[in-house]
């Protein structure tokens, strides 16, 4: 069945006309010599029940009055028929009377026990039609008459039959074959030609292409108008899709010239940052603290204490600066995507923050073997800021507890650091990753509010996302995926 599919429709229709000619062809032959074997047969049966019921008649008077020999001579004018192989009469008692041998070497045959009793009978048995049948005289039964018939005849119109059905057979399969092939090209020229477009269509994308119409009304050509009237809607759709991509190219095209003098502003607004801004604010801070060195036996204690909260604002401005700066670095940075080690990087970060204050008490837990694909410098900025976080949210603890791994959520990976700091009301976690955003006081926590929003920028350029859950005074937990 499979091979038959990879056929073309010619050869279908070649071959389903073949079967199904050659099958009524069987069909009828088969018919025709069932009913003439069945006939003849019949014909043979009858044919030999009158032989027998012939010599039975002649033989009446050779019973009646005890003479074989009459009876000998009746049966052997079955001489003439060469299909008798044995013939007799019997007795009522069923001895032979007479007999009649093809072979005269064969033996008597005694009477079947089958028949007795009985008018007439015929059976088949070892290739040969007995008929057995009974000889009445004046209304008494007197003798039998056992027949037996070869069916060689029988046998021979049966090979002539087969050998002329093989003829016939081969003869029409033949002529069904030539007609085939000129009456099948009305049905399979178009359906070729239909297959041939659609390939060309689907491989080369050329939608003009038409299959030219069938003459007539009928399904095939129904198919066809279908399928051009297809082609003609894909072809509008196509052109009308080239349209808008060539618009939306030109968009992109106009976008980008606007992005690129976007970012080329944004670098001169970054350089004015971090050279025009900075200057000044060196200077307040410089000249404060030349004027607490300076002046310190003529101003007051309450002067002292505004030049240090002035340096002090200075000096966070400037943070806020080097942070700012830094947010818009991440985001503009190309990504170098490579095999990254989670657990070495999160080791490296908790020792450089023991290192920085070797007297905290701090358990630190990090999951062994955790790692992922990203750039590894951008992944070591979250690493920084979310231990940082930790760390520093743990500050009022007696012993600051951090640990970091990954779970498994939806099928995919999700890393996560979990302190039991200060945390925060649920309530406001929207706020978490704005810029400048801060959910406690400076006083109480210091920093600019732009770490996690450096985080949440670098986590989504890595195609992932970022969320958060706390508890005010419960600790706080981090969440992120790559």
């Amino acid at each position: 069945m499979t091979t038959a599919r990879k056929h073309s429709i010619t050869k279908k229709l070649t071959r389903m006309n073949m079967l199904a000619t050659g099958l009524a062809l069987f069909v009828a032959c088969a018919s025709f010599v069932v009913y003439d074997l069945t006939t003849f047969r019949d014909g043979v049966v009858r044919n030999l029940s009158v032989q027998a019921q012939v010599a039975g008649s002649n033989s009446v008077t050779a019973l009646v009055f005890n003479d074989p020999h009459s009876a000998e001579n009746t049966l052997s004018a079955l001489k003439a028929a060469p299909n008798i192989v044995y013939a007799g009469i019997y007795t009522l008692e069923g001895q032979p009377f007479a007999v009649y041998r093809r072979d005269p070497n064969s033996k008597v045959l005694p009477l079947p026990a089958r028949a007795v009793g009985e008018v007439e009978s015929h059976w088949f048995e070892d290739g040969d039609v007995l008929v057995v049948h009974a000889i009445v005289f004046q209304g008494k039964p007197v003798g039998t008459a056992y027949f037996r018939s070869d069916t060689q005849r029988l046998k021979a119109r049966m090979w002539r039959y087969a050998i002329i059905a093989v003829l016939v057979l081969v003869a029409s399969l033949w002529t069904a074959l030539l007609l085939s092939s000129v009456l099948q090209r009305s049905i399979a020229e178009p359906i070729l030609h239909l297959a041939d477009t659609a390939r060309i269509v689907s491989r080369d994308r050329i939608y003009s292409l038409r299959v030219k119409p069938t003459t007539g009304r009928d399904e095939l050509s129904l198919l066809t108008e279908s399928f051009n009237e297809m082609l003609t809607q894909i072809e509008e759709r196509d052109h009308a899709l080239q349209e808008a991509r060539d618009e939306f190219e030109k968009r992109v095209e106009e976008r980008t010239f606007q992005l690129a003098a976007a970012n080329k502003e944004l670098e001169s607004f970054s350089y004015s940052v971090s050279h025009d801004l900075r200057a000044p604010l060196r200077s307040i801070d410089g000249f404060g603290l030349a004027l607490l060195e300076d002046c310190t036996d003529t101003l007051s204690d309450e002067g002292k204490s505004h030049v240090r909260r002035i340096r002090a604002s200075t000096q966070r401005m400037g943070t806020m600066i080097d942070d700012f700066l830094n947010l818009a670095r991440v985001t503009r940075a190309k990504i170098h995507l490579e095999n990254v080690d989670l657990t070495s990087l999160a080791r490296g970060v908790a020792s450089e923050l023991q290192n920085a204050e070797p007297g905290r008490r701090a358990v630190v837990r990090i999951e062994d073997g955790l790692a992922a694909t990203g750039d590894s410098h951008l992944l070591r900025i979250v690493m920084e800021n979310l231990f940082g976080n930790a760390w520093k949210f743990t500050s009022k603890r007696t012993e600051s507890e951090i640990e970091f791994g990954a779970t498994r959520l939806d099928e995919s990976q999700v890393y996560f650091v979990r302190d039991n700091g200060a945390g925060f009301d649920s309530a406001h976690k929207d706020k978490l990753f704005g810029t400048f955003q801060r959910l406690h006081a400076a006083t109480e926590y210091p920093g600019t509010g732009v770490g996690l929003a450096t985080v949440q920028r670098i986590i989504r350029r890595h195609g992932g996302q970022i969320w958060a859950d706390g508890v005010v005074d419960k600790g706080a937990t981090f969440y992120f995926t790559l």
